[in-house]
């Protein structure tokens, strides 16, 4: 049996809203071979029926359910952690569908969590309650630490600037479930059913793609056509497994990318 892929979406496989060249040639050998994949993404502002469609209009068809957010991952992660719980959410459809898939009530009236995601228009007035709540003994769980999003006019605050924002305000730091935490790693595994010894992860961070996967015990691939460069990526204390030009690379060898045979079935 090949290799198991976890792909991020932004800089791997799409450029805002340009494919990366190569990138549907990959996809289409995996499905063509049978090659199990997820497409994974930090953003919790969509669904996966949402990135699905965002996808296929740059040219990829990537199946609903080979798409993997920071969202889902916080909902799996809430699900095992206190079941049928309650939370007040700040963020958008693919946070609150992802909860209410769960079974949790969402509710400004004492929640088991405060539960802090992306959104393009952050409300003073929402984010005055989620400090409320914090001091109150509510929980603190974020999507992801990303400081900043991209946006054809510059850079957007993000997820985690609003979360330093709140921490600041209550002293209480929150649960980051999204990369580079390698539980969101250890959640998509789970929802593929594969296994670390024969999953790669393909980023073009080294900050939350590779330590990620590193720290997820997967080989890790690093791609230039997104944020790190080969400059960049020769300042951290680790190393991908393998660095590529882009997932173009990859393509016709994406049963044996490291070129040591296939890994044995599992």
């Amino acid at each position: 049996m090949a290799w198991t892929y976890l792909m991020d979406m932004d800089g791997v496989l799409v450029h805002e809203e340009h494919l990366v060249p190569g990138a549907d040639k990959l996809i289409a050998e995996l499905r063509e071979r049978d090659q199990r994949f997820l497409v994974l993404t930090n953003n919790s502002i969509y669904t996966p029926r949402d990135l699905r469609a965002r996808l296929r209009r740059t040219g990829l068809d990537v199946p609903e359910s080979a798409i993997w957010t920071s969202a889902l991952a916080t909902a799996t992660f809430l699900e095992a952690q206190r079941p049928e719980g309650s939370a007040y959410v700040i963020g958008e459809s693919g946070l609150t569908t992802a909860l209410h898939e769960i079974g949790y009530i969402l509710t400004d009236r004492d929640p088991d969590y405060v539960v802090l995601g992306e959104t393009r228009t952050y409300s003073f007035t929402a984010i005055t309650t989620a400090i409320r709540l914090v001091e109150g003994g509510a929980r603190f769980i974020a999507t992801n630490p990303d400081a900043t999003g991209p946006s054809r006019e510059g850079s957007l605050p993000a997820t985690g600037s609003v979360a330093a924002l709140i921490q600041q305000a209550t002293g209480h730091a929150p649960y980051f479930v999204g990369k580079p935490n390698p539980l969101m790693m250890r959640s998509a595994l789970r929802a593929l059913g594969a296994h670390s010894e024969s999953t790669l992860m393909i980023g073009d961070r080294m900050d939350t793609d590779v330590r990620s996967g590193l720290e997820a015990g997967l080989r890790t691939i690093l791609v230039m056509t997104g944020i790190s460069t080969p400059e960049t990526a020769e300042r951290f204390p680790y190393r991908p497994s393998l660095v590529i030009d882009s997932v173009a690379d990859l393509v016709g060898r994406a049963h044996d990318p490291f070129g040591d045979g296939p890994c044995e079935e599992n």
